[in-house]
């Protein structure tokens, strides 16, 4: 199988499995969720059970039509749709967990719980998201823009492994990783960083991430063209044609996802992974297509986690 031309394809090829995903979207008061929660249904790729906001959903006109594919749990504070979300999780009772109208926080402290939260043992939460722009010939993932500021090498090492994980699950073979910095040369006095990407490269080398490809320090434009690598006269098995960017740290991964819906004209999704089932976890400046492409990213890591 090939890799994903867009999200278009990617839609496809979900109705083509013919699956429902169980979702449970908390607090769907904002119209914008909704919309997402509509248009997942109508391509029969999610069951939903909204929590919380249930006068809301129940008197959605665009609701009405998909009513045997979604139910309501009534919840009398947005902590409680919350607690009650992330235990409907931890049980198997659903597959992907959504942020609506509730407070980041408020959410992340229910998924983050030590006794009955949603984190793996051991396991490492971060964001992986996923773009295509009209001036990029693929789709492109890249981490980390929401969660962790400044990564450790042992989270990088997990980043790359979700990456890789997704990559497989879509059909990417052999997926080009490009570590991103503002330089091409190691220099572990001005930028410690660079020492923990030779040792990545190394880790790729030994096969310990599977079939992939990692390359770096390298800049985002010699990641992504062919040309500006000729141009900076560099060598590279990247050689412009990243599938997926590991950036230095939560200041440049989240400056380059503002970056690129706005200038690049850039749909995007996005999920938290390290967590028992993928969370969506949009931001406030999200639009209703945003959120479901996410729940599309979210259903296909189910769907590739099946395949492991």
């Amino acid at each position: 199988m090939e890799g994903l031309k867009d999200f278009k394809d990617m839609l496809a090829r979900l109705e083509c499995r013919n699956k429902r995903w169980r979702l449970a979207l908390v607090c769907a008061e904002d119209e914008s969720s909704r919309i997402a929660a509509q248009w997942a249904l109508e391509r029969k790729f999610v069951d939903i059970t909204f929590v919380g906001g249930s006068k809301i959903v129940m008197s959605d006109e665009r609701l009405k039509k998909y009513a045997t594919h979604w139910k309501v749990v009534r919840v009398e504070s947005r902590d409680e749709a919350a607690r009650i979300a992330v235990e409907m999780a931890r049980n198997g009772e659903v597959d992907i967990l959504m942020k609506g109208m509730i407070n980041t926080d408020n959410l992340l402290r229910a998924i983050l719980d030590k006794q009955c939260g949603l984190l793996l043992p051991g396991a490492v939460m971060t964001h992986i998201a996923l773009a295509h722009m009209p001036s990029y010939h693929k789709m492109l993932f890249f981490s980390d823009s929401a969660v962790i500021p400044y990564p450790t090498l042992q989270q990088r090492i997990e980043q790359i492994r979700y990456i890789v994980d997704l990559c497989h699950g879509i059909g990417m073979l052999r997926p080009k990783i490009a570590l991103i910095h503002c330089t091409e040369k190691v220099n572990g006095k001005t930028f410690p960083l660079t020492l923990d990407y030779v040792e990545l490269k190394e880790m790729a080398e030994k096969g310990e991430f599977g079939n992939c490809i990692i390359d770096g320090p390298m800049d985002v434009k010699t990641a992504c063209s062919a040309e500006a690598m000729r141009i900076k006269n560099m060598t590279s098995p990247i050689n412009g044609d990243a599938d997926a960017l590991i950036m230095p740290d939560i200041e440049a991964g989240n400056s380059f996802y503002k970056t690129i819906t706005l200038f690049a004209q850039a749909d995007t999704a996005g999920i938290l992974m390290g967590t028992k089932v993928p969370v969506v976890l949009p931001s406030r400046g999200d639009d209703a297509m945003s959120k479901f492409f996410s729940l599309a990213l979210a259903s296909w890591s189910c769907a590739a986690a099946e395949k492991k």
